[in-house]
């Protein structure tokens, strides 16, 4: 019974990385992050300053990776496809009630060590505010917010191996 218990708690290891990366830097020692221009056709000017230095804090806060201008172990690149408002809900005077801010970017992914995890794929965020609050008002914290939250989606797809 006592070796049976061994076997067990032997293959029901569970390995955790306190990073959230499980990279093997014997291998990957270097990442290649690329602007992300905005391709949407409703624009707001810092939205791209805070996604570009939001990803590239992701990783140099989250990895050992040494950030290079090319030719990275890993390569990400995209852009910013989409950035829109719709109304969310309705009072019951029928007025707007909520609005939601959408953001959505398109990543490319190449691992030049493993080229089978290569991919090219959409991340989407919202955020929803109420419509008697102006947009300008509340966009610097919601695109913010959505920023981290896209950048959290496109770390864990890359190199958390989620």
């Amino acid at each position: 019974m006592a070796i049976l218990t061994c076997l067990i708690l032997v293959s029901c290891s569970v390995s955790y990385k306190f990073n959230g990366a499980s990279i093997d830097y014997t291998k990957t020692k270097t990442i290649t992050l690329a602007d992300f221009p905005i391709r949407s056709n409703y624009v707001w000017g810092p939205m791209a300053n805070i996604f570009n230095n939001q990803l590239k804090d992701q990783f140099a806060n989250h990895t050992k990776l040494m950030q290079v201008k090319r030719n990275g172990d890993l390569k990400i690149d995209g852009e910013i496809i989409r950035y829109d408002q719709r109304n969310k809900s309705v009072s019951s005077e029928g007025y707007s009630a909520q609005t939601e801010l959408s953001m959505t970017v398109n990543v490319r992914f190449t691992n030049n060590k493993n080229h089978a995890e290569d991919f090219e794929r959409q991340f989407t965020s919202t955020a929803t505010y109420e419509t008697t609050q102006s947009l300008n008002a509340v966009q610097e914290e919601l695109v913010t917010q959505m920023v981290k939250d896209i950048c959290d989606q496109i770390f864990n797809a890359t190199v958390a191996n989620w």
